[in-house]
């Protein structure tokens, strides 16, 4: 059986640089545990803080959470971030969205013509750096206002910097690193 081993270390709050340690043990409070790419984020603390600052400010935005996970769901498959599509995968679903529409979402698409047309934008956005216009008043006419659009620009970054760490590290997905070291453990 192959382990799964990142190419960056996992920090937790033993082995982590004093500058995430405040970030580390807030996610580990309201999480319980830890997300490896968290513990990856954390060999840079002002990394790790930018991130924490970036994903608590859009929480607060205008976005739904399955409009979220759907968007999340789509970079990570994009990127091909196995942790991303698992963790969005179980997000998407505690955040109601039905199994057919997880699948969807991971080829940016939706059975809701508005989430499919911001969807459509973002993809061509991702893919082509430059989305046609259609699609921008495809989205429009769909419901979804500048505020909304910014923001789910904005999520595509985010998600973005994240299926590049995952990638880039070969971070496993979460849990594995524990069955990992239950097996060296035996």
């Amino acid at each position: 059986m192959k382990i799964p081993m990142s190419r960056f270390q996992i920090h937790d709050d033993l082995t982590a640089p004093e500058g995430s340690l405040a970030v580390l043990r807030g996610a580990l409070s309201a999480g319980g545990q830890l997300p490896n790419f968290l513990g990856v984020l954390a060999g840079s603390p002002a990394a790790l803080r930018a991130y924490a600052r970036f994903r608590s400010e859009l929480r607060h935005g205008k976005l739904s959470q399955p409009t979220y996970e759907r968007i999340a769901l789509a970079v990570a498959e994009h990127y091909h971030s196995e942790p991303g599509v698992a963790l969005h995968s179980r997000a998407a679903r505690a955040a109601g969205l039905a199994i057919d529409e997880v699948a969807l979402a991971r080829q940016f698409d939706s059975r809701d013509e508005s989430q499919a047309a911001l969807l459509r934008y973002l993809h061509a956005l991702l893919v082509d750096g430059r989305p046609a216009m259609h699609l921008h008043e495809e989205a429009r006419e769909a419901g979804w206002d500048d505020e909304q659009i910014l923001e789910a620009i904005a999520e595509v970054t985010l998600e973005s910097f994240t299926a590049m760490i995952n990638v880039a590290g070969d971070v496993p997905v979460d849990g594995s690193t524990e069955a990992s070291r239950a097996l060296e453990a035996a």
